[in-house]
């Protein structure tokens, strides 16, 4: 759809191995990421994805096609650059609901805050390669059958539909199926060891809670993929923009999630706009499979309202959940921040709450053995 020339390409390539390098060397001693540094990451992602979005907007032309007079004309009237900007902040308005689910794998794992960066970086990885093959796949599907977009449809106002009920807030980190999986080929240990995804005892090579936790974070980002990949798609079928757009609202969800962290019920509303977007984005979705499919009379919605209505939604959310606080005995999502420390340990059995060198505190029996609910969950 778009002549996108090489040395942007590359240009991409490069600018997200430089990012993702500073990142890591930025995090390499781990410590708990303060509002005042997420903040200041945040708006550096942020501007990162603005900047890019500029020279697309600057550089990427539509493909020239011929029409059936023979004539050459531009494969869409659409600019590249608003097509990258709404796919951008839908990704990244959709992203904002991943963050409940982070909190609740963390708090259920217990995961101590300084380690909780690392985590989400190989998460972010993960992302990258996944969201790549899902989105080519859909680019490829689609290409070749659009009817598909019916279908796509029907998953984006079906999410909608789960979100309104509530649903995920019923997320249960020990139902997952890679989780499962995991513990069938990997034995696993009880306790963390630093930022170790693995350790040796005995000559054997065992699993830590730190690699469950980033394995629950790959899988729940598979699920997320599933809304993610057909609402980009309802904006473009262009692989750069889908894929360039997805990737820098990626590369800023840890920094947002250690912005919002402790904040999330406050946008108690958020969810509710998120369905709507969804809602939205499967009847363009329909629109657009319609007119494609079975007539060029009917209308599709540009990608520049589709934009103006995603920021509308987004904004009306936020200033309804700050105007009409939630009640503080309906507030249930766990502070991602809190250490292990600061979860009661039981003692009516002789237990004691210990320090654990690796970082935070752990409660432990008085058979020396770690006494969270991760022992079972691990095995």
């Amino acid at each position: 759809m778009y002549d996108v020339p090489l040395w942007l390409w590359i240009g991409f390539a490069v600018t997200v191995v430089v990012a993702l390098t500073i990142d890591l060397l930025a995090h390499r001693d781990d410590h708990v990421i303060g509002f005042k540094e997420a903040a200041r990451w945040s708006i550096g992602w942020v501007g990162l994805a603005v900047v890019f979005g500029v020279v697309v907007w600057t550089f990427v032309e539509p493909a020239m096609i011929t029409d059936a007079a023979g004539a050459l004309v531009p494969a869409t009237t659409e600019s590249a650059g608003v097509q990258y900007f709404t796919a951008w902040l839908l990704e990244k308005s959709l992203s904002v609901d991943n963050l409940f689910v982070f909190a609740l794998i963390f708090a259920y794992f217990k995961v101590p805050a300084k380690y909780q960066h690392r985590v989400l970086f190989f998460g972010v990885i993960g992302a990258l390669v996944f969201r790549g093959i899902f989105l080519a796949l859909g680019v490829q599907i689609v290409e070749r059958f659009s009817p598909v977009l019916f279908l796509f449809a029907a998953v984006l106002l079906y999410s909608a539909w789960k979100l309104i009920k509530g649903d995920d807030d019923d997320y249960d980190p020990s139902t997952s199926f890679a989780l499962k999986a995991m513990r069938k080929v990997i034995p696993m240990k009880d306790e963390y060891h630093g930022t170790k995804f693995f350790i040796k005892e005995a000559g054997k090579r065992y699993g830590t809670p730190l690699l469950a936790v980033v394995v629950a974070i790959e899988a729940a980002d598979l699920i997320f993929a599933v809304d993610s990949v057909p609402a980009v798609l309802a904006v473009s079928s262009d692989a750069f923009i889908v894929y360039t757009s997805n990737a820098f609202a990626i590369l800023g969800l840890r920094a947002l999630y250690f912005l919002l962290s402790g904040l999330l019920e406050k946008f108690h509303y958020l969810g509710k706009g998120l369905a709507v977007i969804l809602a939205f984005i499967g009847l363009k979705l329909i629109l657009q499979a319609s007119h494609e499919n079975i007539s060029t009379s009917v209308p599709e919605i540009p990608s520049l309202a589709s934009l103006a209505v995603i920021v509308v939604l987004l904004a009306g959310s936020i200033i309804l959940s700050l105007a009409r606080p939630l009640p503080v005995e309906e507030q249930t999502t766990p502070d991602p921040t809190v250490e292990a420390a600061d979860i009661p340990a039981a003692t009516a059995t002789g237990d004691t709450v210990a320090d654990d060198p690796e970082g935070g505190s752990v409660a432990y029996g008085s058979d020396g053995r770690n006494d969270s609910s991760l022992e079972k969950d691990l095995r």
